[in-house]
């Protein structure tokens, strides 16, 4: 039997009841936010990433969203790390402090 609590789907493609899972919280940290431009398992492609950020999943979405805007680039959300296509760092540290984040460029 389902807890008090629990939320229940249904789904009608299957037809069974099955339960949501908990939403996920980001691993704990020191809240400064990191950095990095990455090339690694990419094929060579670059990408900025940002790890560390205090954000559960939704807000964490909302702001990749914000960056992607602001950087003019495509991007996603992996394992609590914002990855935005292409080289940001510059201006991703200026967005991130300008919302009061603290930010610090990582890596080489």
């Amino acid at each position: 039997m389902a807890e008090k609590n629990s939320r229940l789907v249904y789904s009608t493609a299957s037809g069974r009841v099955r339960e949501s899972a908990p939403p996920r919280r980001p691993p704990p940290g020191d809240g400064i936010a990191r950095v990095r431009r990455e090339t690694g398992g990419r094929r060579g492609k670059v990408v900025t990433t940002i790890r560390g950020l205090p954000l559960d999943e939704p807000s964490l979405r909302r702001l990749a969203a914000e960056l992607k805007v602001e950087c003019g680039s495509g991007g996603t959300v992996k394992a609590f790390a914002i990855e935005i296509q292409g080289d940001h760092r510059e201006r991703v540290l200026e967005a991130l402090r300008r919302r009061g984040f603290r930010a610090v460029a990582a890596g080489g």
